[in-house]
């Protein structure tokens, strides 16, 4: 909680600090961005920034708070959507998320189970929670329409393996079309599929499919109020 929302601690007397949390946290960044999470530690961060591990536990006292502040930071702030309906801002929300993630896809694994979340991350669900109000939806309902999105844009990441609905994407119906070659009997509606979303030019849309397939569940709901 200190890391995330407390003061930044700056040095009472002496010269000021050659670094701070942001700049540790972005050095973690990029170490993720390269290797894995699993390639950051306390160690190497250190060592990128040119000073003892030692040095850093007076800004971050571990990884577990260093991971935090690197997922608040590089998802950065909510995106700026005003003048449109609830509906418009949820799906640019959606897909502006799926695209912070993408550069980071480190974020996916380390946001799972219960933490604490940071001013950005907290930022994210404002923009949404306020898309919707006076929609008719109450409080619970709105949250849950939020951790729904949320679930699907994380949900298309891990099929994917990588936030990259281009490419990776293309990998998953390449590699479905080499299994299903010379099986097409065994498995007819599934050959079926793939043939007739080829035909319409229509693959790899999941993100946005499910995005506006969400969304018109919450519309017909909000209809059935008035």
């Amino acid at each position: 909680m200190d890391v995330l929302w407390g003061e930044r601690p700056t040095p009472r007397r002496g010269p000021r600090p050659a670094f701070d949390r942001e700049r540790i946290a972005r050095t973690g960044i990029e170490i993720a961005d390269r290797e894995g999470l699993a390639a950051v530690t306390m160690q190497r961060v250190a060592e990128s920034l040119g000073v003892t591990k030692m040095a850093l536990y007076r800004y971050v006292p571990g990884k577990a708070e260093l991971v935090a502040l690197m997922v608040d930071i590089g998802i950065g702030e909510p995106p700026e959507v005003t003048g449109a309906t609830w509906r418009a801002v949820l799906a640019v929300w959606a897909r502006e998320l799926f695209a912070r993630f993408s550069e980071h896809p480190w974020s996916l694994e380390a946001t799972r189970g219960a933490r604490l979340v940071g001013p950005n991350e907290l930022g994210w669900m404002e923009v949404a929670v306020a898309a919707l109000a006076g929609s008719g939806l109450d409080g619970a309902e709105t949250l849950d329409t939020v951790v729904v999105l949320t679930g699907h844009v994380r949900a298309l990441g891990e099929q994917t393996g990588a936030f990259d609905t281009v490419s990776a994407e293309d990998a998953l119906t390449t590699g479905f079309q080499a299994i299903l070659a010379g099986r097409e009997d065994r498995f007819p509606a599934v050959t079926a599929a793939f043939a007739s979303a080829a035909a319409s030019g229509k693959q790899n849309q999941a993100l946005d499919f499910g995005v506006e397939r969400i969304l018109d569940g919450v519309a017909a709901l909000i209809a059935s109020r008035r």
